[in-house]
């Protein structure tokens, strides 16, 4: 098996969209009718995005197998680092007919090495239960000084 992983660009939003689609309907059993309105509206966030919301493509053989994201946020400046900026690790997916095969592990490996090279403060990741040890594997670790509000 051949897996390449790839910066994707705006000529791939609508294959993104198309993994987006399926992991909904295969996690949340949605099961909408309004596919291509869905790909289309995906495509156009995902150009508008593009300066802030990193996206990554895995391929096996040619074919799109999976996908993650890098959210790259500005964080207020101090007077000694008036450029800081963190990460967050969102949508990683990778077919259900491949999970297990290392095929996240090389999205999530491009995704960090891109957080080095943008030279984020930190990177976060908001996981399932089932994926928190995979995340765990490559060092992320939980940290008590973060919290999390949510709307009643």
């Amino acid at each position: 098996m051949q897996v390449t992983v790839r910066a994707a660009t705006v000529a791939d939003a609508e294959t993104l969209g198309g993994l987006r689609w399926r992991r909904v309907t295969e996690e949340s059993g949605y099961t909408g009718t309004d596919r291509d309105a869905f790909l289309r509206s995906f495509a156009a966030w995902a150009a508008d995005h593009l300066s802030s919301h990193l996206p990554f493509l895995a391929e096996v053989d040619g074919s799109v197998v999976g996908m993650a994201w890098l959210m790259v946020a500005d964080r207020v400046p101090t007077p000694a680092d008036r450029a800081r900026r963190s990460g967050d690790v969102q949508s990683v997916y990778v077919v259900p007919e491949l999970r297990d095969s290392g095929i996240g592990g090389e999205l999530l490996g491009a995704v960090l090495e891109e957080a080095g090279k943008l030279d984020l403060e930190h990177v976060t990741v908001h996981s399932s239960e089932r994926a928190v040890r995979f995340y765990q594997r490559v060092g992320f670790q939980h940290d008590e000084q973060w919290l999390r509000w949510q709307p009643a």
